[in-house]
């Protein structure tokens, strides 16, 4: 049994959606200072890194993340591999991709990973997201789970769509996974969202389990 970590740490360096609030990370009592321990405070949008959205995040009468099924956020999951010429998941891609039939959860491997694999700071806009008809391919072939290899599900400055047909859907979106070192194939998906009461969203710790 091997175990693929597939969030991205969360510093002070990482980069956040623009607008969003940046990440702030500093330890407020320090041993070194005298402190009985150290005690560290954290600041930071709640998506930030490997997230997860809740319905609540683009529909005003949508689910919370607090509420969300555990058992859509783990079990059985396939990580596709789309390739370094993919520049937007349309459902003509979908359908010539290697879905395999039945399958509840998907992740999909993009160009996207290589921004985490250079270690780059700055936002990117030109990352790869899914389109409109993209979402209602996964949402009529039953995806109940997707997740992205950076910030957003839909492409940059065109958000909205994408994200509603899904989250109208009741399927759970996982952005922000780092999939640069897992290969495509199936795997046991763990992603645990903080339980933070009434939010729209919140960072995840995020593990596939290769058996």
């Amino acid at each position: 049994m091997r175990f693929h970590d597939i969030s991205v740490t969360v510093t002070s360096m990482l980069p956040t959606w623009p607008g969003d609030p940046k990440v702030e990370l500093d330890r407020v009592e320090k041993i070194e200072e005298g402190a009985n321990a150290n005690v560290s405070r954290v600041a930071m949008g709640v998506h930030t890194g490997t997230h997860v959205d809740a319905p609540y995040h683009f529909l005003e009468d949508g689910t919370t993340v607090d509420t969300l099924p555990l058992d859509i956020l783990i079990g059985s999951v396939q990580v596709v591999d789309l390739g370094d010429q993919v520049d937007l998941i349309t459902a003509d891609v979908l359908q010539k991709a290697s879905i395999i039939p039945g399958v509840s959860r998907i992740l999909f491997k993009t160009r996207n990973s290589q921004i985490w694999e250079r270690g780059e700071t700055e936002f990117q806009t030109s990352f790869v997201g899914i389109s409109a008809d993209g979402a209602e391919y996964l949402v009529s072939k039953g995806i109940q789970l997707v997740g992205i290899d950076y910030l957003s599900i839909a492409p940059y400055k065109n958000s909205r769509p994408t994200h509603q047909i899904l989250l109208n859907a009741k399927v759970i979106i996982i952005e922000g996974l780092d999939l640069s070192n897992v290969k495509a194939g199936v795997y046991q998906l763990v992603c645990l969202p903080l339980k933070l009461g009434g939010s729209d969203g919140a960072p995840a710790r995020t593990v596939l389990i290769e058996q």
